[in-house]
């Protein structure tokens, strides 16, 4: 279904955040992971707007939501989640679903354990959620050599070793080789790729040690009124991400719930991903 955008910008401390909001029926409100920002929903939008009213937005610091202020890496995923709740306290009254995904989804967990009466259902989908793992410490040193290698060599070796050490290395789609012909960028192509380098650097110099060292209080999350729902690609091959998501079930005493793809399952098979979601919002809600 092709429903209108209304565009919008919303001052927070420290940030403005543009956001989207499209569609009709409960507020629905989708968290994107790591450097990614509002344009990662593009594809599964059109599924979910005749159902919900689309939130979707750009993280503080990615994209078109610019910092006001220096962050604070140490309180990111605190300051993400509050602006989250912000978020929805301008867009609506009633508790909302949620979708996070990836690092995204650590904010919605922190965002449900601090703001309850506002997330009827959140679809946690492979938080990375390493301090749940028993072999944390060995993790969160990999991650910490990743953003070494950024500081010292820049942002392509340390994607390199990222994809290695989160697993994701396993997923996705083949590259094209080197000799392989490329199309002229157009200048809107150039500005995008641009804007993900920007996005990039974001990301491994503030959000991947932050995020990858916060660990959801669990206790609050099992005391409050959010149903939470641990979400597992059903062809991720193990990475960091699904074992966190699967210790995160057996910590909240759930079953984790299988969606289709793997680790960017929402982007690679938006129609069958929507579907699913559908499903567990409708089967969870309070």
């Amino acid at each position: 279904m092709i429903s209108s955008v209304k565009i919008d910008s919303l001052k927070v401390p420290g940030a403005s955040l543009y956001y989207e909001v499209r569609g009709s029926g409960p507020v629905l409100l989708m968290i994107p992971g790591g450097p990614a920002d509002a344009n990662s929903f593009q594809g599964i939008a059109p599924h979910l707007t005749d159902e919900f009213t689309l939130v979707t937005y750009d993280p503080r610091g990615i994209s078109r939501s610019p910092l006001d202020e220096p962050i604070d890496d140490r309180r990111i995923v605190e300051l993400f989640a509050d602006d989250a709740h912000r978020l929805l306290a301008a867009v609506g009254t009633e508790p909302a679903f949620v979708f996070g995904t990836s690092g995204g989804a650590l904010i919605g967990l922190d965002l449900a354990a601090r703001h309850p009466q506002q997330v009827n259902v959140l679809v946690a989908h492979e938080p990375p959620a390493i301090a749940l793992l028993p072999d944390s410490p060995r993790h969160r040193a990999a991650i910490q050599d990743v953003h070494d290698s950024y500081r010292s060599s820049g942002i392509g070796p340390a994607m390199q070793k990222f994809m290695v050490v989160s697993g994701l290395d396993a997923e996705g789609g083949r590259q094209p080789a080197a000799s392989e012909s490329q199309p002229e960028p157009t200048p809107g192509m150039a500005e995008a790729t641009a804007q993900m380098q920007r996005n990039m650097d974001f990301f491994l110099a503030h959000y991947a040690v932050a995020v990858t060292t916060y660990e959801p209080n669990v206790a609050a999350l099992k005391a409050g009124t959010t149903r939470i729902v641990a979400g597992i690609g059903k062809d991720s091959r193990g990475n960091l991400a699904q074992q966190a998501s699967l210790a995160l079930a057996e910590r909240l005493g759930t079953q984790a719930v299988v969606f289709p793809g793997d680790h960017g399952g929402h982007m690679r098979h938006p129609d069958e991903f929507a579907m699913a979601l559908r499903k567990v919002l409708v089967d969870y809600r309070t």
